[in-house]
């Protein structure tokens, strides 16, 4: 049985969220929890928060109510690049530089076949 659950508009690099969800993918959903805790980098906590969303959504099921949770495993982590918020900065001799916003928008599928 699957289960997933995205987080949109994120607002955090995409590029920077992979760094994260490449240490999980594959990974038993306890294992994921406590490498998402421990790592010292900001874009761990909405990946946990979209981890434990997505083991909910599994449990809230009826077949997912009779499911150990213990028994479930990452079956798929992705970060898609969300829209770019694009503002403006004086710069030299009147000019104007673009500072880009980044979001992202990241899918877990957890299973436990």
């Amino acid at each position: 049985m699957e289960a997933k659950a995205v987080a949109k508009y994120v607002r955090m690099s995409a590029r920077k969220v992979r760094q994260v969800v490449d240490m999980i993918r594959g990974k038993n959903v306890e294992e994921a929890i406590n490498v998402l805790h421990f790592t010292p980098r900001r874009a761990s906590v909405p990946v946990e928060k979209v981890l434990r969303s997505a083991v909910a959504n599994a449990m809230n099921t009826e077949e997912g109510s009779k499911l150990d949770p213990e028994n479930f495993y990452v079956k798929m982590a992705m970060v898609d690049e969300g829209p770019t918020m694009r503002r403006y900065r004086p710069g030299p001799m009147g000019r104007a530089s673009i500072i880009r916003k980044r979001s992202s928008h990241i899918t877990v599928v957890v299973s436990n076949d």
